[in-house]
């Protein structure tokens, strides 16, 4: 074995051991009987509602992908966009990393977009814009809930700040893409000719999107909808397992367990994110059990889901296409 895969090997073997402790010490302080019951108590009707919401997302995300696609000169129907983003779903939810998503998308825009670079820079930008969605709607729910009690360590005025300071990154990036070019000049480096290309590809795309003011607006505020609507699923599993927790407080608590598992510690945040939700919980006078099912069977749910991409990209017949940078 190389080096470099017995680094890779260590550091799957840290996440898994990582995941594995911190879901030993969650279960070892409940009842699994009591939890499986429960579990099994769920409210069907509620749980078809939460696949349905789900759905909502998958389309609504695809919606904002393809919004910044064609603010950066590519077109695409948007069947064709749900149909990417439903395969990507399968292989975030099936493969040990959260990137196996993007590079399906990646693949599916470069040959409509004619560059593998521009096409994952684009898919990029949709995740920075849905991050600063993400801290958008855990900005408010703290703001909600700080009439609740828990809202834990992270409270309202440094979300806002860190939405503010992220903002403001992405204006001047908008507003002067020369700076950036600038600071990466020294990457060339590392190939002169191959990087300056890139370079070149990166500061076009940015004075595209920079002329599209109405679309990156349109982008931040569906990445706002987005995560109102993923904590809407949450919320339709706590009432299928009659959890008695508010949506702000939810609101509060979704974004930021999906902050955590941005950590690489563990693996596709298992156990980081059971963690977070016990945390919250606790804090707001829940039980444990209660937040890992929500956590579980959330993740069940979307694991459910997700098999529609299987059967999205088992159609194609083909692999996704690809092409030269």
């Amino acid at each position: 074995m190389s080096g470099s895969n017995r680094r890779r090997a260590l550091v799957w073997l840290a996440k898994i051991i990582v995941s594995a402790a911190l879901l030993a010490l969650l279960f070892s302080r409940v009842d699994v009987a009591t939890l499986w019951a429960h579990a099994r108590n769920a409210s069907p009707g509620w749980l078809a509602a939460s696949i349905g919401v789900y759905l909502v997302m998958v389309v609504l995300s695809a919606w904002r992908w393809g919004v910044l696609l064609e603010a950066a000169g590519v077109a695409l129907p948007a069947g064709r966009l749900i149909a990417s983003f439903l395969v990507a779903t399968f292989f975030n939810n099936f493969l040990p990393s959260n990137i196996g998503g993007d590079v399906v998308r990646i693949a599916d825009t470069a040959r409509p977009a004619e560059s593998k670079t521009i096409a994952a820079l684009i898919v990029l930008a949709d995740r920075g814009v849905g991050l600063l969605g993400l801290l958008t709607v855990a900005a408010l729910g703290a703001s909600f809930a700080e009439q609740l009690p828990g809202t834990g360590i992270v409270g309202p005025s440094i979300l806002w700040l860190l939405l503010a300071a992220g903002l403001a990154a992405l204006a001047l990036l908008l507003w002067r893409p020369g700076a950036l070019i600038l600071l990466l000049r020294p990457i060339q480096r590392l190939h002169q000719e191959w990087v300056g290309e890139q370079l070149e590809k990166l500061e076009g795309l940015l004075v595209r999107l920079r002329r599209s003011p109405g679309a990156i607006g349109l982008c931040f505020s569906g990445a706002i909808v987005v995560q109102l609507v993923l904590v809407s699923f949450y919320f339709a599993i706590a009432i299928s397992l009659g959890v008695p927790i508010a949506f702000w407080q939810l609101a509060l608590i979704v974004p930021m367990t999906f902050l955590a598992q941005m950590l690489p510690v563990s693996m596709n945040g298992f156990g980081v994110r059971e963690a977070t939700f016990a945390y919250y919980f606790t804090r707001m006078g829940l039980r444990i059990e209660q937040a890992l099912l929500v956590s579980f069977v959330g993740a069940a749910m979307m694991m459910v889901f997700s098999l529609s991409g299987a059967a999205a990209y088992l159609a194609r017949g083909r692999r996704p296409v690809d092409t030269e940078a």
